[in-house]
């Protein structure tokens, strides 16, 4: 009986790249993982310096040092916990402007304070007056006018402001495949259209780097029909 002849190398080379192009998505969220769960560790673990913090916190009669590590984490999570069913009763405005009065009185502390508490507001699912992500809405962006190029951004805010006497708005224009950094564009108001999707849906399309476009834009047939 004759061998088969091996594999030609075009095939060889095809199937591992299937097989590399399967494992990559899994692969890469595993890395996103432990990245994630290492920078944790070095900022709060018990080395660094808030976990030797959460460990004198939980130390007591001669436990020890993991033991009082979880058991300061442990208070820290409890007080967390309190504090937010302190913040969904009607002391929440009284505690609000409690902090604001005390911060308000740190020159250096209440720039930053006013920083981060309008970028939490941002990240919450209902900031205050409904704003945070909800008030963010998905535009287009025709650079050079209506017919120009298009960019999908979220508008910031539905007011505009004035630049040089014309209305502008300012649109956040993500980058693809990361949509977390990108820039803050002032565009003129002509130049800005509602796009008629979600914010889930321009995640999709920018982390896909444009492959899931046809899932959530309007697709139309090549000319040829194919």
């Amino acid at each position: 009986m004759t061998p088969m002849p091996p594999p030609p190398k075009r095939t060889l080379t095809s199937i591992f790249l299937a097989g590399l192009l399967a494992a990559l998505p899994l692969a890469a969220t595993l890395l996103i993982i432990v990245w994630v769960l290492r920078l944790l560790f070095a900022y709060v673990g018990p080395g660094s310096f808030i976990g030797q913090g959460l460990v004198a916190l939980g130390l007591a009669g001669g436990s020890s040092e993991v033991v009082g590590y979880l058991i300061g984490v442990a208070l820290v999570l409890a007080a967390i916990f309190a504090l937010g069913v302190v913040v969904q009763t009607r002391l929440r405005g009284w505690l609000a402007r409690g902090v604001d009065a005390l911060v308000q009185r740190i020159p250096v502390v209440r720039s930053i304070y006013g920083i981060t508490q309008r970028f939490v507001e941002l990240l919450s699912p209902r900031g205050a007056d409904g704003g945070g992500l909800q008030s963010m809405r998905p535009v287009w962006c025709h650079f050079g006018g209506p017919g120009g190029v298009a960019v999908l951004g979220l508008l910031s805010a539905a007011e505009t402001i004035d630049l040089g006497g014309a209305p502008y708005h300012a649109v956040l224009v993500p980058t693809a495949p990361v949509p977390v950094g990108g820039g803050l564009l002032y565009v003129p108001q002509a130049w800005v259209t509602p796009a008629e999707i979600g914010i889930d849906a321009l995640t999709s399309i920018y982390v896909s780097m444009g492959v899931t476009s046809a899932q959530y834009l309007a697709v139309r047939a090549p000319a040829d029909g194919r």
